[in-house]
């Protein structure tokens, strides 16, 4: 079986898609599900262009990665300058990454209008830049931008600036759609005169402006290319980057060509809803391979063609992407996903063995989704629903009440203060904190009550709070969804709550955090 190489750009071509912004917690959590997932690059983003980048990768070294190469971005050096004292060239180096990745124009139009320099010159720019980048002993792809307009163009120059990368010692040879409006059939043609003209091997980065990255990727791998760029979901720039959630299932499943490993494919779905929870983004329910639609079956003739044969309305079982089959009329829909997802929280085996308890827990989860509750970004607060039905949840408290105070003085200051009443094992302790803001002042009063019980709840901190707007048709009456991720020394998680009230959804998804870590932890400790 063929290797193709997966190199995702999430984090730094698709953080250029409107409304998106991830913090650097954001990022670092991707990078993780990234390399668990088994990608083989991952671009961090470019050091050169902004702090949260640059600070990405200096906290980088925490991230311990073991299946992917860590890459930066950036250009090739200035027209007026040398490689050496370029400014982008040393960020690259800065970053400390084993793997760069640097673009250059292909295109004579866009070195004469955009870059206003020499033809020569660019290609210049180019050996150069790859030169010094290897001399420093990085990997250095070489993304050959607007390389399908150049190479309608003029191929001779567009050949010859990526020579002229070849030549100066690139590793890769990434040839990039760029403005996203070639054909598969020109990408086909263009790949052929690239492999008989350069012995370097080949990647395809495309964008999606006609509807065609995922067609052009495939084609383009056909066409002998061993490296596809392209993000989680197909988010970026304009109509987006090809999506890998689409890509990877195609070139595995169905080409033959191995990207990951067959065990890892099986999380791609749960891969695509994580960055779409993480992004603030509603997942697209008709997406390929990954989507909750892509293997729903609703009511007639094709419900009961599946129930004889699921081939008859399935390309390939769901399952090989981590996706489930729904039967939409059928109140087996749903059982296999949730059993899958309570092995993989290494949750007792109870919902493979105990076809009542998986019931209970299939009818409580569609009654919560109903409500607005969505459990793929929220692994523990499933963890936690999972326990309860089986009858294995202690309580580690109870709430008496709670009170949130904001204040706001004429000189535009502002105060805010949580006072909370719990009881544990029958004894009430009575809190107050002052936070940034109410849900800040909120979570620490509750840490702060619990803390003289379980001291462990000291090493938890709040890395992450977001809130969706469920039905934004009621206005302010609209319920939101909160999604709480908590971090401690062994890892992170994410729970969830759903209110027409902001602060009750918020205390929901708090609970459900530290419940989660005090049953996580298997203790329980007793104030005197």
């Amino acid at each position: 079986m063929t290797d193709i190489r997966i190199f995702d750009t999430t984090l730094r071509d698709g953080t250029q898609a409107e409304g998106i912004s991830l913090s650097l917690e954001d990022k670092i959590a991707v990078a993780r599900r990234l390399d668990e997932f088994g990608v083989h690059y991952i671009e961090g983003g470019w050091p050169a262009s902004n702090p949260k980048d640059s600070d990405f990768f200096a906290a980088s070294a925490s991230l311990r990665l073991r299946t992917s190469r860590l890459t930066a971005f950036g250009c090739t050096r200035h027209k007026h300058r040398r490689a050496e004292d370029d400014d982008n060239l040393k960020s690259l180096i800065a970053a400390r990454t084993p793997a760069v990745c640097i673009f250059g124009k292909t295109w004579d139009f866009h070195v004469r209008e955009a870059l206003q320099a020499p033809l020569d010159e660019n290609l210049a720019m180019i050996a150069d830049s790859v030169r010094y980048l290897k001399s420093h002993g990085k990997e250095v792809l070489f993304d050959a931008e607007h390389f399908f307009d150049g190479f309608k163009a003029s191929p001779e120059y567009a050949l010859a600036a990526i020579r002229a990368a070849e030549a100066a010692g690139a590793d890769w040879i990434v040839l990039c759609d760029t403005n996203g409006g070639t054909l598969p059939d020109d990408i086909v043609t263009a790949v052929r005169r690239v492999r008989d003209t350069v012995r370097l091997p080949l990647g395809i980065h495309a964008h999606n402006d006609g509807g065609l990255a995922v067609a052009n990727t495939l084609a383009a791998v056909r066409a002998g290319c061993t490296m596809v760029h392209g993000t989680v979901n197909g988010i970026g720039e304009r109509c987006g980057n090809a999506d890998l959630c689409v890509i990877v299932p195609n070139l595995q499943l169905k080409m033959g060509l191995r990207c990951v490993a067959p065990e890892r494919l099986q999380h791609i779905t749960d891969l695509g809803r994580f960055v779409s929870e993480i992004a603030n983004i509603v997942p697209s329910p008709n997406q390929p391979f990954v989507g909750d639609s892509a293997f729903a079956h609703k009511g007639g003739m094709h419900v009961s063609a599946v129930a004889r044969n699921v081939r008859s309305y399935e390309h390939i079982d769901p399952r090989a992407v981590g996706n489930a089959r729904r039967v939409l009329v059928s109140e087996l829909a749903g059982g296999a996903t949730l059993a899958m997802k309570a092995r993989d929280l290494h949750l007792p085996d109870l919902l493979d063995h105990d076809a009542k308890l998986a019931r209970r827990v299939l009818n409580r989860v569609k009654e919560l989704e109903h409500q607005g509750y969505h459990f793929e970004g929220a692994e523990a607060s499933f963890a936690i629903l999972v326990h309860r039905e089986a009858g294995l949840f202690r309580p580690y408290f109870e709430l008496s009440g709670f009170r949130v105070i904001v204040e706001r003085e004429s000189d535009g200051t502002s105060r805010t203060e949580a006072t909370i009443r719990v009881k544990v094992d029958g004894i009430e302790e009575h809190t107050a904190a002052e936070g940034d803001g109410p849900v800040n002042a909120l979570d620490l009063a509750l840490r702060k009550a619990l803390e003289k019980f379980y001291p462990g709840l000291k090493d938890v901190h709040l890395s992450d709070y977001k809130v969706r707007v469920i039905n934004p048709e009621r206005g302010t009456g609209a319920k939101v969804r909160v999604l709480v991720t908590s971090r401690d020394a062994k890892g992170t998680w994410s729970t969830l709550g759903v209110s027409e009230n902001l602060l009750e959804a918020s205390w929901i998804a708090l609970c459900d955090s530290v419940v989660f870590k005090l049953l996580r932890d298997r203790v329980r400790h007793k104030g005197s």
